[in-house]
């Protein structure tokens, strides 16, 4: 039976509704979008036509793998992050609102500067370094990922949103110091893998099957990269300059004490839209870089 546009992304809307899952709304529209592919407003303003059967078969198709599993971002192969969209892969991880956070943060205090250089550090797709560069205009920002294959992907999303003339991305290992040749930065924005190691195989089979374990494992307590960090690349900051970090749940403690040992202050913490502590930031003290670096 013959099928408008408007009542299959019902449908399926409902279907996901059914099934559990948190956006249905948006994920419908996502899904049925691409499968027909049609673009939102052309979704909207065909609402009343018909249509194909091949077209419905392979919407449900897609919501099919989508059940059992599948992100929609991998099915459709983009995402949208702070107003900007961008190519996703399975080689990188789906930007998620919680990260909003972060960038806003780094967004807020790198507009103060004027003319200055950020790094976004375990880059992945890009997303916060990309959002940082877009809000704040006079900023210039490297992307530093380890995955010849994320790095594949950060260049797909800087000429994607026209930031080829104030972003670069940049192979990089965050476990090992930064090479002098990177230079200094006024701000470093790091995501980092934060997932115990062993905490992996009980994570949801949409993260666990799906997602780059490259991209998720922190070591023994998930604190591998925050260690890393704040000991061998503050001698990328510029003294006075900041270091931002997205943490885990029951992390923050931690990441705080850890960046406080390696003689940043200032330290705050703050919790992200369902009051869970998610970004640990700090300033390298001027003295304290006299000395150890």
């Amino acid at each position: 039976m013959a099928i408008t546009y408007n009542n299959l992304y019902l449908d399926i809307r409902q279907q996901l509704r059914r099934a559990g899952i948190d956006g249905a709304t948006l994920e419908a529209r996502e899904l049925v979008c691409f499968g027909t592919g049609k673009t939102r407003e052309e979704l909207s303003r065909d609402g009343g036509l018909y249509a194909a059967p091949e077209t419905e078969q392979r919407v449900r198709a897609l919501v099919a793998r989508h059940l059992a599993g599948e992100p929609v971002a991998y099915l459709i192969g983009e995402w949208e992050f702070y107003g900007l969209p961008l190519d996703i892969s399975r080689d990188v991880l789906i930007p998620r609102p919680d990260t909003e956070v972060l960038a806003g943060l780094a967004i807020e205090y790198v507009r103060t500067l004027g003319e200055c250089r950020v790094l976004d550090l375990c880059a992945g797709s890009g997303c916060v370094g990309l959002a940082v560069a877009a809000q704040a205009k006079e900023a210039r920002v490297v992307l530093g990922e380890q995955s010849d294959a994320a790095l594949k992907i950060c260049r797909q999303n800087i000429r994607r949103n026209g930031l080829s003339g104030r972003v670069v991305p940049v192979q990089a290992d965050a476990l090992e110091k930064p090479e002098r040749s990177l230079g200094e930065f006024s701000c470093i924005v790091c995501n980092p893998p934060y997932i115990p190691h062993g905490d992996i195989a009980g994570l949801d089979p949409s993260v666990r099957d799906y997602e780059p374990h490259l991209a998720l494992d922190g070591g023994p307590d998930g604190l591998d990269f925050y260690r890393a960090v704040s000991e061998k690349w503050k001698q990328a900051l510029t003294v006075g300059g900041r270091l931002y970090f997205e943490v885990g749940i029951g992390q923050a403690d931690s990441v705080l004490r850890l960046m406080r040992a390696q003689g940043f202050g200032d330290i705050q913490v703050v919790k992200d839209l369902h009051g869970i502590p998610r970004v640990v930031f700090g300033t390298l003290c001027a003295e304290v870089y006299g000395q150890t670096i």
